[in-house]
């Protein structure tokens, strides 16, 4: 059984994940921007890795 919190990761990661295609499909791309969705995907990540 997956708990709330797992999926609630699972969503946070996939949200992040799409924000940053996007950033990264714009013309002129924020490098800090991009840098700070893949930090946070990244935190997410490892906390779905620890449960």
């Amino acid at each position: 059984m997956v708990s709330p919190h797992i999926t609630a990761l699972e969503t946070k990661h996939a949200g992040l994940e799409a924000k940053l295609r996007d950033e990264m499909n714009r013309p002129a791309p924020d490098a800090a921007q991009i840098n700070m969705l893949k930090k946070r995907k990244l935190r997410i990540k490892e906390e779905l890795s620890q449960l």
